[in-house]
């Protein structure tokens, strides 16, 4: 197939900013050596590039689930072969902006756990920390190890019309996806050999070499070879896959809640040696099932007496209890103002303009405009629960409405973004579909490292603005050019 051909099957869509095509329709640089590559093979060899690496993904067990369909839970992530490409100059803005916001949200969470001065400046009301489900009276006056409470960070990032990147959510809890970066690129190495090198494509397998680094040096026992766990909630999560790859990659010991007991305010691991004392624990279990003594009592995910461990500074916890106060949806709309109050910088990366519904004003406002609007509640995920206010009927409005009024302050509203536009081969042809981006930032003792990368999410369904796993979405490689 011919180059022309190739590219004369796209249509770019209208006031979309296309990672592909300039404005004028003609190829932007960075994508000229991949479509010139992909017009060379024939369709057939195309469809069995495709055919390989969705036997790839089914061999190695890379799947996903989801909760709510009614077919079987687990499925095969969806992998779209023609990569993402960010030039160089795009990445070293998301990079130095990536950074700078860490550097607030962790200056952030050590104060609003201590001396609260954000508050007592009226930064931010004190009723927005107070309203927080996971605000944690139990973190108050925590010394956590190098006071870092986000160790791993996805910042989520898409693109509006004009080519501007926003920030669209941090994940500062467990956030997941990364075995899908690594796992993706390593799709690629197969199916385009040649071209990461001739198109200069910057690495990304070193973020477990980088991430176990970190915890090595988080240690609170000053050992040459202290013991790290990544603590999973077991087969039947989401994202149980990942567990196993980092653990795997990383040489660390992969555990559930029964694996672990607390003696004498320590973490031990269960052995066939008899109990191996824990120094480092990469949970990936959230706050309220991590010790049933201080949290939810029926849980049987974490261990019992572990936040008595962590509080006497026996084991260090990755990431810190207590962060869902920074990633808490509402108090989003206030990192830029964090940014400027404690770095006394100017953002780098934009929020997406956002609604409190809490405020009387901002609701009405989002009521009399609501087909123009994405709702969303404030500590939901996956892409559950929100309302695309273009989509919806009627009834489904109306009964979103009422759910609003019974707990406002829970909700927050953002303007319909359109999302840039990536190529995908899909049906034997080319076609736009709505991305995002997820770069995943690993902070330590020695600052704060970005793999150059990320994971690209694609809303599959033509139309979608939704590129959650969950909901149908799908995920590519993601190339960042050397400079």
């Amino acid at each position: 197939m011919s180059e022309l051909d190739f590219l004369q099957q796209y249509i770019p869509e209208t006031n979309t900013w296309d990672e592909m095509f300039n404005s004028n329709n003609t190829l932007r640089k960075p994508y000229e050596k991949i479509i010139e590559y992909l017009s060379r093979e024939s369709l057939d060899d195309l469809n069995k590039k495709e055919e390989l690496a969705r036997k790839l993904f089914l061999s190695q067990g890379i799947t996903f689930t989801v909760y709510n369909s009614g077919e079987g839970i687990e499925k095969i992530f969806p992998f779209d072969i023609i990569p993402r490409i960010i030039t160089a100059q795009d990445w070293a803005l998301i990079e130095k902006g990536i950074k700078q916001r860490l550097r607030a949200l962790n200056i952030f969470l050590k104060d609003i756990y201590s001396n609260m001065f954000i508050v007592k400046d009226g930064v931010i009301p004190i009723e927005m920390i107070y309203s927080c489900p996971h605000f944690l009276r139990e973190m108050h006056n925590v010394k956590v190890p190098h006071d870092i409470y986000v160790h791993i960070a996805g910042i989520d990032l898409i693109r509006d019309f004009d080519g501007s990147f926003y920030v669209l959510e941090d994940n500062l809890r467990t956030p997941s996806g990364v075995s899908y970066m690594l796992e993706n690129r390593e799709i690629t190495k197969r199916l385009f050999p040649d071209l990461l090198p001739q198109c200069k494509v910057r690495s990304v397998t070193e973020y477990p070499e980088i991430l176990y680094r970190n915890l090595m040096a988080i240690s609170p026992r000053q050992i040459s070879n202290p013991t790290i766990v990544l603590l999973s909630p077991g087969i039947y999560n989401s994202a149980y896959f990942e567990h196993t790859t980092l653990a795997r990659l990383m040489g660390v010991e992969l555990v559930e809640g029964r694996d672990l007991l607390v003696d004498n305010h320590k973490v031990y691991m269960k052995t066939t040696n008899g109990r191996q004392q824990v120094d480092v624990i990469y949970r990936r279990v959230d706050d309220e099932y991590l010790d049933p003594l201080v949290f939810n009592p029926e849980s049987i995910l974490g261990v019992a007496g572990m936040m008595s461990a962590y509080r006497k500074g026996n084991v260090a916890i990755v990431n810190a209890i207590g962060n869902g106060v920074a990633d808490d949806k509402a108090i989003y709309t206030y990192v830029p103002q964090m940014i400027k109050y404690y770095l006394n910088e100017e953002p780098l990366l934009k929020n997406v303009p956002t609604y409190q519904l809490g405020d009387p004003e901002h609701k009405e406002y989002v009521f009399d405009n609501i087909h123009k609007m994405v709702i969303k509640k404030t500590n939901g995920s996956g892409g559950y629960g929100m309302l695309m206010g273009h989509m919806a009927g009627n009834e489904e409005i109306k009964n979103y409405k009422a759910d609003i009024e019974k707990e406002p302050r829970q909700y927050i509203a953002q303007p319909t973004i359109s999302l840039s536009t990536a190529p995908c081969f899909l049906n034997t042809k080319l076609r736009p579909r709505r991305i995002d981006l997820r770069p995943f930032a690993l902070c330590g003792p020695d600052g704060i490292e970005i793999v150059p990368g990320g994971l690209t999410r694609v809303a599959l369904q033509e139309g979608s603005l939704i590129v959650n796993s969950s909901q149908g979405g799908g995920s590519k490689d993601t190339w960042v050019l050397a400079s």
